[in-house]
């Protein structure tokens, strides 16, 4: 049974099952329906009284659905026949019935259980349910109160006012006067709308001039067209929804609803086409329909007039009053302002409204009037108006509002005084441009589209297709905006204009406004107790009566704040409270409310003091506390947390450090130094640094470095608390330029002032702490900047290395641990932070090392080190690397091709906590800066550098030592497949690749570069489902890419496709970003920012300082050899006098000896006399000439076996040796030396992209061993098949044909030190075994025998100072002179040093037959075994004196210092011999140095 079925049965209490019963009142009797209804048209003015009768009804209590009335027990039964009670009523209403069927009758009650179910259930006509349920169709027939925009009838212009009104009486005016309107649309020629208010005869007409109704017969309804349109219910021209219409009919009822609310009807329609005048009259509420008059219309004009009078009765009115007449009028006025190319009339007075901008401008005056009025006459401005017409069915205004969003609004002429989805589209379309200019004003304001809106007023004309509406009053349009047929697309400078009108302002002040009323409820207030403060140290005083003597001391951390506490041991907890912070305050000069809300600590420090928002103190009398005390590390970033509380407080209380003595700071040491007794702090690190330089260096005194607070102890801090007036600093209080000192270092739009004024830092710079206050432009300008500076140099490369002081220090720790096996990061991470005086959190170096070694797409073109597991990919960006206790790493080969090891002693390295550390910057072969790339942001300053190919670095760099100017170098970036083109001056476009595959089907191989695979995928899901911004358009996608490819396949339908090739894949896809060039910034030279326009001016500064360095490392060299020679020739003169019993050393004090050698002129060679060199840290002590008897050691600690005439004859050798490598150094320009560091390079990075190759093809990059296997093939088809391994490692090229000139990019790749065997002999001597050659390679015929070559190998570490002999081949074939030179053949008879402690032999390579052999010295290769400056160390274990032998090896390939046609080896380092040790530390720089473990 339906709900209509079973309405109004009774049900039985008892166990009837009988749903259909009905208990029928056996007395009840009603009148038959018919009568009821024959009555309906003789008595319509009893049928209104009796349906006002129930007055109890709400306006709108007739707008139930069909089920609403089970709820309503309390309604009369006959009210509502058809609608379901849940309980039967005992009375009905008579009369309500009556007027139920449409007849007027008595007001008479009969019992409801005396209708029949006949009577129960009714059918009405169409117009009787119109009649009975008007607000189904016209609203409310209720006068209601609301405030609306009505005409004033006298001024003619708008006003808001509260008028009384009944809505439906308006709608069958509305209905009549749209659909005259609506005639324009159909004929454009129309050109008048006359209107007729008659408030006597209470009648109204409405004329237009358009085209004519047809004066015809309906061919299937057999009525006349005007009849069936005007005079029968559900009919028109509306119904075909195909067809697109601009109308604003649409359900078949509009003109009939008038006709049946109106005493009598008239429709008057003239048709050009039937030269037919057509008149018809319908009378008591469309019941009566008289016979059409059908006249000539010989002019063959064409118009239509309705004329109707309303049936008052029924909307409760008596007339037309003076408040519907003016929204009446209002409504005649809207039609001159959104009907184009009419003339309005209005009781026969054309209107002057011309246009939609004239129309909206009458609203603005009567805004400004009534802003006047509520000024108390005051001149008020009228706000701007902005208006533009933005296409044929679009015209829009806009003006400011004052907090609230209006709206005047309409759709095909309809006036949608609610609005609807049409105005909801320009509003967040406005919104959001709007939003943007608001973020940039202000980012951090707590703005929403929504709230934007609110402090709009928009006017919106709009032509709507086929609209539709919530109701058929028609004051909400719901069509969705996809279906206008048009767009409303507001212009730019539409936008602009509106910015302008201060809207923008508005929403930030109305922003402002709110985020101090949420403020305020977080404020504090002076009470002695506060709860759910956990960390609080609380004073006893503190909200009392002695407040202001309190002080409460901020520190930096829980650890600072224990140090606090125990300081509070010696002045007392009464005055004193403690308050921890949490890292960095938050900087609330740029901080978002939500933020400031939300923050935490902010939150804690108002409780805590009792701050109150938006308060003006004068006086401490109303806070918690009197003093507030800042405690903090005296490092940098402990400086800037200083700098974030006085911003704090300086934003929200300036008021505060207005009051003296408020603001203090607690300083304590970060440096201290002591000897003896005497102990001196240090508050600021250049000041520590002023006093090493007064003072010899710090020599003699011991130092501790204070990182933080928490490396004070407990007694530290009762010391520091016991002398406050020492370690207590007050601030100034706050001036107008100290204020804005703040906002420069702090305000992020001032990014250009701060850049001068770090431009006028001066090195050395500090606050001095010896005052009795700080003036806060002091603190700003002598400590903040302090910070300012280190940040940017933690942020910004250095020129000449492309490193940060983070990533320096990390290949520093490398160097210095000769990292050629693989450490875990971890350990790596703790090594380095030990060795380098690292002053921040291991997890920062962890990421520095990670970030060092990565090697995906878009992170390094050369990674300076080796990525042994997760390193991170291009999947996440290498957000994917795995933690630092599970990857290990160390240094590839390629670094110290690049980091000459010979370049170390010509460093300047910087010293801290008495230890010597990283040098200020490296110089590596080439400019790393531009091959790497770098990205930072700063104090002030940021950089974006991208990354160039290293092979065009290289031959710009060639081209700049031939003289010529550099060409223009684009970016690019290893293993990118896809394209980067420029675009402009300094912009480059980079671009991924996507093809199309088939006609469903894209491929995707490549994105653009820092698109990360991961991110890409989560937009093809987007995509692919669809969200609320974006539209599904995918139907599927596959992934076959690895975590170093890239390659997806993206299926569509054929109209998307079509769809995405229209637009372009590349835009569709997000398939192409931007790189730019105008922002290259690094330190320079002079350790000062500065700004690049391209990579050739950073290529050409590069230039000229690394070649001014090869000339210093020629130089250096050059003070070897001459070193070395003159150290020979003294051991050679030293034996020879012992051998001729010219000198005698038996039974001799070692002082006597001494004197007696310098009396000879015997030079001496101090022991400790080298300067300091990457990777030592002990500092070496210069001595005097006349120095220690050590000096004489190199002399006095030969073997006594050794003294021979043999060995003064191989020294002499040796010397002779020297000189002729010093002569064929000295011929070397500084670019020869850097070509060979060139090929040295390129040949490494040549074997990169070889295994970048491999990878690519086999899944897995290449083994050592498999590169070994690839070089030995490499060398046999160059025809060199020698079984010599030691040359596995050299980096070559790819096999060049013959030429008849030498190749100057040839190379000769330093060799592992063969190590000297040694035996033990029976008197406990050792005695050194020469290692049995190898076998030589087969040569070509030899030209001539070359005389034997000496070389003479020093070992310059701090211990002892011997110089070792080591003899070349007795022979060597001579090639074509042409050829240069690839290995040495092994010498055969390798001398030992009969006065050394440690013998190395070098074993000489077998070169290729189609490579020269340079004979003799004059054509000998320089290989130079020598080291670095006074810094260098010695590349070879040296047990140290009175150690059992050991097996020892020479760290070079051949005898010379440098290979005149080769690269440069890697010059040996030194080794300290340590106390206790039984040889010295591995070769610093053995990977450069070709090692073969299966050497003997």
């Amino acid at each position: 049974m339906s709900d209509s079925e079973s309405d109004h049965f009774q049900f039985d209490d008892g166990d009837s099952e009988s749903d259909g019963f009905v208990a029928q009142p056996p007395k009840s009797k009603k009148p038959a329906p018919a009568k009821r209804i024959a009555a309906t048209a003789s008595k319509p003015a009893k049928a209104m009284a009796a349906k006002k009768a129930p007055a109890k009804k709400a306006p709108l209590a007739s707008k139930n659905l069909p089920n609403d009335s089970i709820s309503e027990a309390d309604t009369d039964f006959a009210a509502s026949p058809v609608k379901p009670k849940a309980k039967p009523k005992t009375h009905g209403n008579a009369s309500e019935e009556d007027d139920e069927m449409g007849v007027p009758g008595p007001s008479k009650k009969a019992p409801v259980n005396n209708k029949s179910a006949s009577e129960v259930y009714q059918k009405l006509s169409q117009r009787e349910h119109v009649l009975k349920r008007p607000d189904t169709y016209i609203g409310s027939v209720e006068a209601i109160n609301q405030s609306l925009w009505v005409l004033d009838p006298e001024s003619k212009n708008m006003t808001f006012r509260e008028i009384t009104y009944v809505p439906g009486f308006l709608k069958i005016f509305d209905e009549i006067l749209v659909n005259a309107a609506d005639n324009k649309i159909n004929d454009p020629t129309m050109d008048q709308l006359k209107v007729t208010i008659d408030r006597e005869k209470n009648t109204i007409s409405v004329y237009n001039n358009g085209k004519g109704i047809p004066v015809e017969m309906h061919e299937k309804e057999g009525v006349m067209i005007p009849e069936l349109i005007f005079g029968h219910l559900l009919a028109g021209s509306n119904f075909d929804d195909d067809q697109k219409k601009l109308t604003g009919g649409r359900n078949g009822y509009g003109a009939k609803l008038a006709n049946i609310y109106s005493h009598e009807f008239v429709v008057e329609t003239a048709d050009k086409s039937t030269l037919k005048k057509y008149k018809q009259v319908f009378r008591n509420n469309m019941a009566v329909t008289e016979k059409p008059k059908i006249t000539e219309n010989k002019k063959g004009d064409e118009w239509t007039r309705i004329t109707f009078m309303p049936d008052l009765e029924r909307f409760g009115m008596t007339g037309i009053d003076g408040d519907t007449n003016a929204l009446l009028m209002k409504r005649v006025y809207d039609m001159a302002g959104t009907v184009k190319d009419i003339k309005v009339f209005l009781n026969d007075e054309r209107l002057k409204v011309k246009g939609f901008k004239q129309y909206v401008e009458m609203y603005l005056n009567a805004a400004s009037s009534a802003s006047s009025a509520a000024a108390g006459g005051a001149v008020v401005a009228k706000p701007p108006l902005i208006y533009e017409v933005v296409n044929k069915r679009w015209e829009v205004a806009f003006a400011l509002s004052d907090g609230e969003m209006k709206q005047v609004s309409f759709a095909n002429s309809i006036a949608t005084t609610k609005g609807g989805t049409h105005v909801d589209m320009i509003a967040t379309q406005l919104a959001n441009k709007l939003m943007d200019q608001i973020k940039k004003k202000n980012k951090a304001a707590p703005v929403k589209p929504f709230q934007v809106k609110n402090h709009m007023w928009i006017f919106v004309n709009a032509l709507v297709e086929n609209p539709a509406f919530d109701s058929q009053t028609k004051e909400n349009l719901t069509l969705k905006s996809s279906a206008f047929g048009s767009k409303c697309d507001l212009s730019e400078e539409f936008v602009k204009k509106v910015a302008k009108t201060g809207i923008i302002d508005s929403v930030l002040n109305w922003a402002r406004f709110k985020e101090d009323q949420i403020l305020k409820k977080t404020d504090g207030t002076k009470r002695s107790r506060i709860a759910g403060i956990v960390k609080l140290e609380d004073a006893n005083n503190a909200g009392g009566r002695n407040a202001k003597n309190c002080t409460l001391i901020l520190t930096e951390g829980d650890s600072a704040k224990a140090l606090a506490v125990s300081g509070l041991a010696v002045v007392g907890r009464d005055n004193y409270g403690v308050f921890p912070l949490r890292g960095k305050l938050l900087n609330v000069r740029e901080a978002g409310h939500d933020q400031i809300i939300k923050n935490v600590e902010i939150q804690h420090i108002k409780q805590i003091l009792g701050l109150k928002h938006k308060q003006d103190y004068s006086s401490v009398d109303s806070l918690r506390y009197g003093h507030l005390m800042i405690m903090t590390d005296q490092d940098h970033d402990g400086s800037h947390i200083k700098g974030l509380i006085i911003n704090f407080l300086d934003h929200s209380y300036p008021s505060l450090l207005r009051i003296p003595d408020f603001l203090v700071e607690f300083i304590t040491p970060i440096v201290k130094v002591w000897k003896g007794k005497q102990e001196h702090s240090f508050y600021t690190m250049p000041q520590y640094e002023e006093w090493k330089v007064a003072n010899n260096d710090g020599r003699g005194w011991e130092s501790k470095y204070y990182k933080g607070l928490g490396s004070s102890t407990s007694a530290d801090a009762q010391k520091y608390f016991s002398d406050l007036d020492k370690h207590r600093l007050a601030f100034e209080t706050m001036k107008d330029e100290d204020r804005d000192l703040i906002d420069m270092a702090f305000n992020k739009k001032k990014a250009d002032n701060r850049k001068e004024w770090l431009r006028q830092f001066r090195p050395g710079t500090f606050l001095d702490h010896d005052i009795n206050s700080i003036p806060i432009s002091d603190f700003v300008n002598k400590e903040l900047i302090l910070f300012s500076m280190a940040d940017n140099i933690r942020s910004i490369p250095s020129m000449a290395d492309g490193l940060k002081p983070g990533q320096r220090k990390v290949l520093f720790g490398c160097f210095k641990r000769n990292l050629t096996k693989e450490i875990k990061v971890a350990q790596l991470g703790g090594y380095v932070s030990e060795k380098t005086a690292y002053h921040h959190g291991e997890q920062s170096l962890y990421s520095t090392i990670v970030g060092l070694a990565q090697n995906y797409v878009g992170s390094n073109n050369i990674n300076l080190l080796d990525p042994n597991g997760q390193f991170g990919t291009r999947l996440a960006g290498g957000k994917d690397a795995a933690s630092a206790r599970y990857i290990f790493t160390n240094i590839p080969r390629i670094t110290r091709a690049i980091f000459h090891p010979a370049d170390d002693g010509l460093l300047n390295y910087m010293t801290e906590d008495g230890m010597t550390i990283e040098p200020e910057y490296y110089l590596p072969t080439v400019p790393l800066v531009l091959i790497n790339g770098a990205d930072g942001i700063g104090t002030g300053w940021s950089t974006a550098i991208p990354s160039y190919n290293p092979v065009d670095v290289v031959v710009n760099l060639r081209r700049m030592m031939r003289g010529e100017e550099p060409e223009k170098m684009s970016p690019w970036f290893r293993g990118f497949k896809g394209s980067i083109e420029r675009i402009e001056q300094d912009k480059y476009k980079v671009s991924g690749i996507v093809e199309k595959i088939a006609d469903t089907t894209l491929e995707i191989t490549e994105l653009p570069v820092r698109k990360w695979t991961q991110d890409f995928k989560e937009m093809l899901e987007e995509m692919t489902n669809g969200t609320d911004k974006v539209q599904a358009t995918i139907k599927d996608y596959e992934e076959h890419h690895t975590d170093k490819t890239v390659h997806f396949k993206v299926h569509m339908t054929e109209k998307n496709m079509d769809a995405a090739e229209t637009e372009g894949f590349e835009k569709r896809f997000k398939m192409a970003n931007t790189i730019s060039t105008a922002n290259m910034v690094c330190f320079d030279l002079n350790g000062k920012i500065k700004r690049y326009s391209s990579a050739e001016e950073i290529l050409a500064e590069f230039y000229h300082k690394r070649l001014e360095y090869y000339g210093l490392r020629k130089q250096f060299l050059a003070d070897e050899l001459n070193k070395q020679f003159e150290k020979l020739s003294n051991q050679a003169r030293f034996v020879n006098m012992i051998i001729t019993k010219e000198l005698n050393v038996a039974h001799k004090k070692k002082t006597a000896l001494v004197s007696e050698l310098r009396a000879l002129n015997f030079r001496p060679f101090p022991r400790n006399s080298k300067a300091k060199e990457a990777g030592e840290s002990e500092l070496a002590l210069e001595e005097e000439d006349e120095g220690l008897a050590s000096d004489y050691d190199y002399l006095l600690g030969m073997a006594i076996w050794s003294l021979t005439a043999e060995k003064v004859e191989k020294l002499i050798v040796e010397r002779d040796g020297k000189e002729q490598e010093l002569i064929e150094l000295l011929k070397l320009t500084p670019q020869d030396i850097w070509n060979r560091d060139l090929d040295n390079f390129l040949a490494e990075w040549q074997l990169c992209l070889d295994e970048d190759t491999a990878a690519a093809k086999g899944g897995k990059p290449k083994t050592k061993a498999a590169l070994k296997a690839a070089q030995k093939k490499k060398k046999r088809a160059a025809g060199d098949d020698t079984d010599d391994e030691s040359d596995d490692f050299k980096p070559t090229k790819a096999a060049a044909k013959p030429r008849t000139k030498p190749k100057t990019a040839a190379k000769v790749s330093p060799m592992k030190p063969s190590p000297a065997k040694r035996e033990i002999v029976s008197d406990g001597s050792d005695i050194d075994v020469k290692p049995p050659p190898k076998k030589q390679a087969v040569s070509k015929p030899v030209a001539t025998k070359p005389k034997q070559k000496i070389e003479t190998f020093m070992d310059l570490d701090g211990s002892d100072d011997d110089m070792y002999t080591i003899p070349a081949p007795k022979a060597q074939t001579k090639l074509n002179p042409a050829v240069a030179p690839k290995a040495m053949p092994k010498s055969n008879d390798a001398g030992l040093d009969d006065d050394s402690d440690h013998k190395p032999v070098v074993k000489s390579k077998a070169k290729a037959a189609a490579k020269k052999m340079v004979a003799n010295s004059e054509e000998s290769d320089f290989n130079s075994p020598v080291s670095k400056p006074p810094a260098a160390k010695a590349a070879k274990k040296a047990p140290a004196p009175k150690t059992k032998a050991k097996k020892v090896e020479s760290d070079f390939d051949d005898d010379s210092i440098m290979d005149l046609d080769g690269s440069a080896p890697s010059p040996p380092a030194r080794t300290a011999v340590r106390p206790g040790r039984g040889a010295a530390k591995k070769a610093a720089y053995v990977e450069m140095s070709d090692l073969d473990d299966d050497d003997d």
